[in-house]
């Protein structure tokens, strides 16, 4: 019998309109470098389709082969565990159609070559004849429980920083971990450049983003004397849509290899011992699917942030916290759900409903979001 590809790309899902359009704009992209085969996507949470509603299209249409990759910037509990959890439960329904999961976009020179050129649009667009040298690049990541990704967001920096040679740079988070980006925009503030560029390093738009933008206007309005500019986030840069290509490709080349010697759950990373081996299974089962049901209506397609200042105005009036009530709200992703490991990297796959969170070991650091939530 001969077989018949398709092509899956798994992603997240947003509350916001104008994440989930612009992932779709993508998979549209992947549509037109792939013309020969069926091309689906789908999202784990709070949008539709669903990842199984695009499995469901792609073996309706007679797929014998389906390869699915993450739409995501790195490895950690979305791409390791929850998609192939998705992924491993339909192929255990669907026998007859083979699944195949390709990897991440991960640290790749054509990611930072389209990150370098939203750095250099924004600088174009401030104008001012502020050397490089005087300026400080700050790369903002989503944050993870997982070191492994948190280290890949500032060896994204590293090169951006030596690439472009900016006098300095500084990598921050939008939660999860430590530094948040208000800390890390703060020190960043106290070493004496003139000229500070903030970089979200996101696919796409949404809470979060707006997030690091609104923080970065409540920093430079203590520091009048620095200049801040606000750099565009990935999106669907043709670098961008090049990489997800390629990851394709590189599932029938059989060079389709994730980058575990960092991995929290095959090695000892320091401060994460207990991680090793943990079950593979997804926690999105109860937010799967949610479209229009956990659409936001507060925003159109831009996100204004107009969530984010609803929970810190009844933070104020019902912040409950000597009976430990803290209500940290993260508009994009809802939960963080970090465990297990990649598609075919042999760990248990159960779906039971037990789910057990294994706690970030550094939750309560000073500069972190727990700790910020406290001075709230």
């Amino acid at each position: 019998m001969t077989e018949k590809l398709g092509l899956m790309i798994c992603g997240h899902g947003s509350r916001n309109k104008g994440a989930v359009g612009q992932f779709a704009k993508l998979a549209e992209a992947l549509r037109e470098r792939f013309p020969d085969w069926p091309v689906e996507y789908g999202y784990l949470e709070f949008a539709n389709p669903v990842i199984k509603d695009g499995l469901d299209r792609l073996r309706a249409e007679g797929c014998t082969h389906v390869l699915a990759v993450p739409g995501m910037l790195f490895a950690a509990g979305h791409a390791k565990n929850d998609i192939p959890s998705v992924l491993n439960t339909y192929q255990a329904q669907h026998p007859e159609m083979k699944i195949t999961y390709g990897r991440e976009l991960a640290v790749d020179t054509r990611m930072v070559r389209a990150a370098g050129d939203r750095i250099r649009e924004a600088l174009e667009a401030a104008g001012g004849d502020v050397a490089m040298h005087d300026t400080l690049l700050m790369v903002v990541g989503r944050g993870a429980s997982d070191p492994d990704a948190n280290s890949n967001v500032t060896k994204i920096t590293r090169l951006l920083w030596e690439g472009m040679g900016f006098g300095w740079a500084e990598t921050s988070y939008s939660g999860v971990t430590f530094p948040l980006t208000g800390p890390g925009l703060e020190h960043a503030a106290k070493l004496g450049y003139k000229r500070i560029v903030v970089v979200p390093y996101f696919l796409f738009t949404g809470v979060l983003v707006q997030r690091i933008y609104s923080t970065t206007d409540e920093v430079a309005a203590k520091h009048p004397e620095i200049e801040f500019i606000k750099a565009g986030y990935l999106n669907d840069h043709p670098q961008v849509i090049d990489t997800m290509a390629d990851r394709v490709q590189e599932i029938l080349q059989g060079a389709n290899v994730m980058n575990c010697q960092m991995c929290k759950y095959r090695e000892q990373v320091l401060g994460f011992e207990a991680e090793i081996g943990l079950a593979q299974e997804s926690h999105h089962h109860h937010v799967e699917g949610l479209g229009a049901e956990a659409e936001c209506q507060l925003c159109e397609e831009f996100c204004t942030g107009a969530c984010e200042e609803k929970v810190r105005a009844a933070a104020h009036h019902h912040h409950h916290d000597d009976h430990g009530h803290h209500h940290h709200h993260d508009h994009a992703h809802g939960h963080d759900h970090h465990h297990g490991h990649d598609h075919h990297h042999g760990h248990s796959h159960e779906h039971g409903h037990d789910h057990h969170h294994h706690p970030y070991p550094h939750a309560d650091h000073p500069l972190g979001p727990k700790s910020m939530e406290r001075k709230g």
